[in-house]
């Protein structure tokens, strides 16, 4: 009898579970599904509702939103933007949480403490002037170098996650490295980084993310030097026509187009994103 029981919790229990991922699942879908399908039809058809699915596959929506919105040079500022800000948040995440994780030096625990503690405390908009400010005076303020450099900021979170990743490597790698006659240099790029590779997946997918989302810092950055805006930027923009009218239907097909390099991203880098934040609490 309790095998029974205990066999019934367990089928009640995997059930609602089940139950809650796929709810879960269908909250996270929809808005995407949403915004597809809202795509292909018109915009009196989604202002005044209807049916889920377009009474008529209207694709020359796509046309207008790339033809017509400049989507072409939006979207490779877009592109430079988020490789930039990927490629130094690697370079910058890997270098910072080894230190952390594997040297000492005067002030590192108030440093490190000091540090994390910045992962709790939300600045948002309060740093947007001061960073404009340093921008401006290096005079990269009008340029995709001030926007990404803007970008990357601390990486914080991602420095805390590379340096415990670093922790769970064993240090006898290192030692074998300088005695075989490596430099730190060498230890670190040959032997080490190479290692890190799950850990950085996540870390540039997640940066890669954030700056291609970027709405507030992009539009800033970008009011005086339009040449420069993101593609976020400009979906936001397409809102409004010409004679100030809601284009919905032309918004959502360029919000679909946006969605396709965050995508294809994820459907490469998956299986790393996934090992990466798994692997620090199986070795740990």
């Amino acid at each position: 009898m309790k095998i029974e029981s205990i066999k019934t919790r367990r089928y009640i229990f995997l059930t609602i579970a089940y139950i809650f991922a796929i709810v879960m699942c269908l909250f996270t879908v929809y808005p995407i599904v949403y915004t597809i399908l809202g795509s292909f039809k018109t915009n009196a058809e989604l202002t005044q509702g209807g049916s889920f699915l377009p009474s008529a596959w209207h694709f020359e929506n796509y046309s207008k939103a790339f033809m017509e919105n400049d989507f072409l040079r939006y979207g490779m500022n877009s592109i430079i933007v988020g490789v930039g800000v990927l490629v130094l948040a690697v370079f910058t995440t890997s270098t910072a949480g080894y230190v952390f994780s594997r040297k000492s030096f005067i002030g590192k625990k108030l440093i490190f403490s000091l540090y994390g503690a910045l992962v709790f405390i939300a600045m948002g908009s309060v740093t947007l002037y001061p960073t404009y400010t340093v921008l401006s005076t290096l005079h990269i303020n009008k340029s995709l170098l001030g926007l990404i450099l803007a970008l990357v900021g601390g990486q914080i979170t991602n420095v805390l996650l590379v340096s415990g990743f670093v922790t769970t490597i064993p240090t006898e790698l290192d030692e074998a490295a300088i005695i075989d006659g490596c430099s730190q240099y060498r230890t670190f790029f040959q032997i080490i980084f190479p290692l890190l590779r799950p850990i950085l997946a996540v870390v540039a997918l997640f940066s890669f993310r954030t700056a291609w989302n970027d709405y507030l810092t992009s539009f800033i950055i970008s009011i005086f030097t339009p040449s420069i805006k993101t593609l976020t930027v400009a979906v936001v923009q397409m809102k409004y026509s010409i004679n100030a009218a809601a284009e919905w239907h032309v918004m959502l097909a360029g919000a679909s187009i946006s969605i396709i390099p965050i995508l294809i991203l994820y459907i490469f880098a998956h299986k790393q994103f996934i090992n990466g934040l798994t692997a620090g609490a199986v070795k740990g």
